[in-house]
């Protein structure tokens, strides 16, 4: 026996949605054997976009039984059945979650007239329940509302049934099959088709924008433990996965340091971490055309051979300032004050006067080059190297005077002596406060080992 649902929601997101309406009907394969239909008051206001959609308003729920009036009909209903229904994971979590809110753990076997509709009539530009109704001469007595898509829903399914020569239905009810589980809007070739190799993957909406990036040492084992995630933020996220593409790595710190760079390139909807690209401020010195050494600070792609790097500019600005009262160095001439002919320190005496011509150039600039000696100017040049994407090539990530540079693949028969000869082949990344947080992990992670 089959129970098929529908329900009208109040819309604000899976988190928080509650029922305005919901429709069941118990069908045999061939026949409806009973109806249950009922507005229901989700004890919140209905959004007027809401209203617009349904024709369902607060009037017409504000006397209506509330949940949990009809939940002991409605766990009646399906009780002993295979839940179905269009999207079927949105309408299964909506209504469990109302039956958890009552302390109630409602568990039924599921099927998605979406996923069927993929296998048995394949090719359709799109499986929503009105274009599918469309295609198969389906009326739709009341479109948006509970008991109308039931009704469709139910034509649909018995459709479907009588097509089915394949036993489709069958395989995707074995608890073996996967079939219920992966997202309504994603075709199963599109899972069957992920590498078991390390990388990069990329949850896709209708849009074909990419709502989600994630790594994985497996990409194919990771995408399918979100499909079991409970979690809210990833029930709603697979309920709109249409497509997943994906980049092979070679290894996890390759994928780790392109996913980061990923998030904050593409800023998906539903990665929360690292969105802040947190851009690196770099030091440097120059001289002007009085031969004055200058301290100053820009952003680090700006900087060409930066002294030291920041990830915000209060902390370079504040590193300037000790530097300056410890070497009398001039507020100035660090660009710590602007817009001034003589700074201010020259009057308290913290400046020898070199913005006052006060002070002999060659003086002051061997006070400066003291100063970025007591920096401890990073020299550090390091090449990592890692599995490559295949058995003929390497992966690596480059770091030139502390910075990192990015990552490349090489051919294992290229011999570079030099890290400045990796440069070639590197795709050029951003340097930030995640990246050094990655790559400290792992080259602290690898130190320990």
């Amino acid at each position: 026996m089959y129970s098929v649902v529908d329900i009208e929601t109040t819309g604000n997101g899976y988190k928080g949605q509650k029922i305005t309406e919901i429709s069941i009907f118990l069908f045999d394969g061939q026949k409806v054997i009973d109806e249950f239909t009922s507005l229901v008051n989700p004890e919140q206001t209905i959004p007027a976009f809401i209203t617009n959609l349904t024709g369902i308003t607060d009037a017409m729920v504000r006397t209506a039984p509330k949940f949990y009036e009809i939940a002991k009909k409605v766990e009646e209903f399906t009780r002993d059945t295979i839940f179905v229904a269009h999207n079927v994971n949105f309408d299964y979590n909506i209504i469990q979650d109302e039956f958890k809110n009552l302390g109630f753990n409602f568990k039924r076997q599921k099927l998605c007239t979406v996923r069927l509709s993929r296998k048995i009539i394949p090719g359709l530009r799109s499986y929503s329940l009105g274009n599918i109704c469309i295609y198969e001469g389906i009326e739709i007595a009341e479109r948006h509302r509970a008991k109308g898509d039931a009704e469709a829903t139910v034509e649909l399914f018995r459709r479907l049934i009588e097509r089915d020569n394949e036993f489709i239905v069958q395989g995707f009810l074995n608890p073996r099959s996967r079939q219920a589980t992966i997202p309504p809007l994603l075709d199963k070739k599109v899972v069957d088709n992920l590498p078991e190799t390390p990388g990069v993957y990329y949850f896709k909406d209708l849009q074909k924008d990419v709502i989600y990036v994630g790594k994985a040492n497996n990409i194919k084992q990771r995408v399918i433990s979100h499909f079991y995630d409970k979690k809210q933020k990833e029930i709603s996220m697979c309920l709109e996965t249409a497509n997943i593409t994906y980049q092979e790595m070679g290894s996890e710190l390759l994928a780790l340091l392109k996913e980061s760079a990923d998030i904050k390139h593409l800023y998906p909807k539903y990665n929360r971490a690292q969105r802040r690209a947190n851009e690196a401020i770099g030091l440097f010195s120059y001289e002007d055309q009085k031969g004055i050494l200058h301290l100053a600070y820009n952003r680090l792609k700006l900087v060409p051979n930066a002294i030291m790097k920041f990830y915000n500019v209060s902390e370079c600005r504040n590193l300037l300032e000790k530097v300056c009262e410890e070497f009398e160095l001039c507020p100035k001439y660090c660009h710590l004050q602007t817009n001034v002919n003589a700074c201010f320190h020259y009057q308290i005496k913290k400046c020898k006067g070199i913005c006052s011509s006060k002070e002999d150039v060659s003086s002051y600039n061997l006070r400066v080059k003291n100063a970025i000696e007591s920096l401890g100017l990073q020299t550090e040049n390091l090449v990592i190297k890692e599995k490559g994407r295949t058995e003929n090539e390497i992966g690596f990530v480059l770091i030139l005077n502390g910075i990192y540079k990015g990552f490349g693949y090489l051919d294992k028969e290229i011999e570079l002596e030099n890290p400045d000869e990796y440069l070639f082949y590197v795709q050029p990344q951003k340097d930030n406060r995640d990246i050094q947080r990655i790559l400290r992990y792992y080259l602290n992670k690898k130190e320990a080992s």
